[in-house]
């Protein structure tokens, strides 16, 4: 943690960068992680590690002689380099004699909207997004869906068919940490973002979400994670391959091989320097996001979640944490962040949607309304720089102008002097507080 140099802030805002200093009243530091240097040549690396994957053989050998090959990849909400991770795959596939029309390379959208065919470029690179069969996921298509695995209660766990149906299972992901998986990758790009809406539900369900394993940054006894797992492993997912980014996106890790082995090396490798030590908690965070999460108020809002669910609390109660994000998508387009949206406007103060969800249950989407329900409980959070004030307000959530506006807005709320942690990168920082007091963990 370091102070703001010569009281100067700055955090991402979309693909740009916004800077800022602190009205009179608050004193502010910066909590960052470490990372090392980026890769000099992330694609030179990728096709390195791709021949020496860790816990399987050789992509090449698994692909001979498979006709029906599925590349699962992460969507628009995701800044994982797929036009880097997918191409040595793709060689290894034509290196094993596998033709073009055998392979299918899925997004795995979840229950986000489908995906542009620009962002399908974007994110593949135009010759990939063009030379190959490439489709969205759709966890509403009951027509698409197959059964790979009992859940709890003989609840079916499905699957996409394209992946249920392959004789070879890749996905591309990325790891770092995450709220209810502890970290990203691995499975979960199958798992998760080629489920059917039960699957994603129970994953993401109160019973879950209320476990105390179920935290950022730990994969051991996280019941989450035990979830994705085997479903992964019942869909017979034979090879992965996996980034680690640092805070400008750029690669400083890479792996290939099996699922477990490679999101847990590269979880190892992320850990120690996604950590930020911090002596106690703060007054008021101010949590950065950038493109592609601040695009729409649900996945923005991860980056209020992710500090309030860190092993402490970041912002002490009756705190405020500012979210600067302009969300051009309002709360989102997709099914779960239309259900985001209708849980956190519809259903009252936090307790009563806190109350609701326990009662009844969640449909996917819901479980960002429950989480940031207990947020809220908790803290106030403000959106600086929202594009539409009113998506804000309805979710219970300050609008603000700009990020001075916003500044104003804590320090009346919390009153001055008052501190503030800014967290230029919230989804990839983990701050842990130093000097916690008894009770002070979620």
């Amino acid at each position: 943690m370091s102070d703001g140099v010569a009281g100067t802030f700055a955090v991402p805002f979309g693909d740009g960068t916004i800077r800022f200093t602190l009205p009179a009243g608050l004193r502010g530091a910066v909590a960052t992680g470490h990372p090392p240097a980026p890769l000099a040549d992330a694609s030179a690396s990728a096709d390195a590690a791709v021949a020496t994957p860790l816990g399987a053989p050789r992509l090449r050998e698994l692909a001979r002689g498979k006709r029906r090959v599925c590349i699962a990849v992460t969507d628009a909400t995701r800044a994982c380099p797929d036009h880097v991770l997918v191409p040595p795959m793709l060689a290894e596939l034509q290196a094993a004699g596998v033709p073009d029309d055998a392979i299918t390379i899925l997004v795995a959208v979840g229950t986000h909207r489908a995906s542009t065919d620009k962002e399908k470029q974007d994110k593949l690179g135009a010759e990939t997004a063009e030379r190959y069969r490439v489709v969205d996921h759709d966890a509403a298509d009951d027509a698409g869906l197959v059964r790979v695995t009992e859940g709890p209660g003989g609840i079916p766990f499905r699957l996409n068919r394209i992946v249920a149906e392959a004789d070879l299972l890749l996905s591309t992901g990325l790891v770092e940490p995450h709220q209810y998986a502890g970290y990203s990758g691995g499975g979960k790009t199958i798992a998760i973002g080629c489920a059917d809406e039960a699957t994603i539900a129970y994953t993401h369900g109160p019973a879950m979400l209320d476990r105390p394993g179920t935290r950022l940054a730990r994969l051991d006894g996280n019941p989450f994670q035990e979830a994705v797992r085997r479903v992964a492993r019942a869909a017979r997912l034979a090879f992965v391959g996996n980034a680690v980014l640092d805070e400008n996106g750029r690669a400083v890790a890479i792996s290939y091989g099996a699922s477990e082995a490679v999101q847990d090396h590269l979880a190892s490798v992320a850990g120690p320097f996604f950590t930020a030590r911090i002596p106690a908690q703060v007054d008021i965070a101010v949590a950065g996001v950038g493109a592609p999460k601040d695009a729409n108020l649900y996945q923005a809002s991860r980056a209020a979640s992710y500090l309030q669910f860190a092993p402490t609390p970041v912002v002490r109660r009756g705190g405020v944490v500012i979210v600067p994000a302009a969300c051009p998508e309002g709360a989102g387009e997709g099914a779960g962040e239309r259900r985001f949206f209708a849980a956190m406007s519809e259903a009252g103060d936090p307790a009563a949607i806190i109350e609701r969800v326990r009662r009844d249950g969640i449909r996917p989407g819901e479980q960002r309304a429950y989480i940031m329900a207990l947020v809220l409980a908790d803290v106030s959070v403000v959106v600086a720089g929202i594009e539409d004030p009113e998506v804000a307000r309805s979710v219970g959530f300050l609008p603000a102008g700009n990020i001075e506006e916003s500044l104003v807005t804590a320090a009346a709320i919390v009153g001055t002097p008052a501190s503030v942690l800014v967290v230029p990168h919230a989804l990839q920082t983990l701050p842990i507080v130093e000097n916690a007091l008894p009770g002070e963990a979620v």
